[in-house]
């Protein structure tokens, strides 16, 4: 990790030339930025907060011993969660978000279908992994995700301790040319499949944790993972590996949205007799009808329902 050379192009700060860079590292207040070059630095941005995220595009000057982050350009998107405390932002500028799950330990549909909504609102494609396939409890795994497969989602299945070469020959083209978010809560395989796609992951990991901590430990920094080399001419793709999660909190999202984010009950709407219809009790309702004909799962209107409950009552004032 070098430190900004006081020279060049970016003297000056705002009112000078500044230069561009990529944000690959973030934790609180500090980012690891890297150059179109290649080099990375330290960084801070001006003010108490940072509100830069992993994939962001910064324009930056030198400030002593550290790199100053003067302005954020526009984003595409931007994945995030929000709880009623607080907010919590993964990454910005993706292609796609890779959703890692498991029968063992068995994934949590409820964790699924929040991220599903995070990635339909942010307008970002999201593929389910299922890793552990060869375990008995993959059948049972399988069958959770059927729903999903008939909404159109993506679904691959890998083995990715078992079998690493045959996982790897299968992600390799899925995630070439693409910037991805490699999102699932511990247990999932996220760990193995980066160890799996990326041999330096470590020696990188630990390059940004030392600069970002001065040495301290951390499990909270979202790492941004160059794949392959840089070829002139073609499209590099890059994984980004965020902390794991146990809680999505979608408070940023109304309740009134969830159908059209939930792609099951948005082929649904536009059939029902009330045009503010929530789906849920008035009578006419093309969801339910489309729910009572089996074209929707139970459990998916369920998870509906509970979302629509907690979202309205964090809307309600005290």
């Amino acid at each position: 990790m070098k430190r900004p050379s006081r020279g060049g192009a970016a003297k000056g700060g705002a009112n000078g030339a500044l230069q561009e860079a990529l944000v690959v590292g973030s934790h609180g207040r500090h980012v690891v930025i890297e150059t179109p070059e290649g080099e990375r630095l330290l960084a801070h941005s001006r003010g108490k907060k940072s509100a830069c995220v992993v994939g962001d595009r910064v324009r930056w000057a030198p400030a002593g011993d550290e790199a100053v982050v003067e302005a954020l350009s526009p984003r595409r998107n931007l994945l995030m969660r929000q709880d009623e405390w607080r907010s919590k932002s993964f990454a910005a500028n993706l292609d796609q978000l890779l959703i890692m799950l498991a029968g063992e330990p068995m994934f949590s549909e409820s964790q699924l279908n929040r991220a599903l909504i995070a990635a339909e609102d942010a307008g970002i494609r999201a593929v389910l992994l299922l890793n552990k396939v060869d375990l008995p409890t993959g059948d049972l795994a399988r069958e959770r995700l059927a729903p999903y497969r008939a909404m159109g989602l993506t679904v691959l299945e890998t083995s990715l301790k078992a079998q690493p070469d045959a996982a790897l020959a299968l992600l390799a083209p899925v995630l070439a040319g693409h910037t991805t978010l490699v999102l699932g809560p511990s247990g999932m395989g996220k760990s193995t499949l980066i160890n799996l796609m990326l041999p330096q992951a470590q020696a990188q990991v630990g390059e940004i944790s030392q600069a970002l901590n001065a040495g301290r430990h951390t499990t909270t920094t979202t790492t941004w993972y160059w794949l392959g080399d840089a070829v002139e001419g073609q499209v590099r793709g890059a994984l980004i590996d965020s902390p794991g999660f146990q809680e999505f909190g979608l408070m940023h999202i109304t309740p009134q949205r969830l159908p059209e984010l939930m792609p099951d009950l948005r082929a649904q709407l536009g059939h029902c007799r009330f045009y503010n219809c929530t789906h849920r009790h008035e009578p006419g309702c093309g969801v339910r009808e489309a729910l009572d004909r089996g074209e929707i799962s139970p459990n998916r209107y369920r998870l509906y329902e509970a979302l629509w409950d907690e979202l309205e009552a964090g809307q309600r004032p005290g």
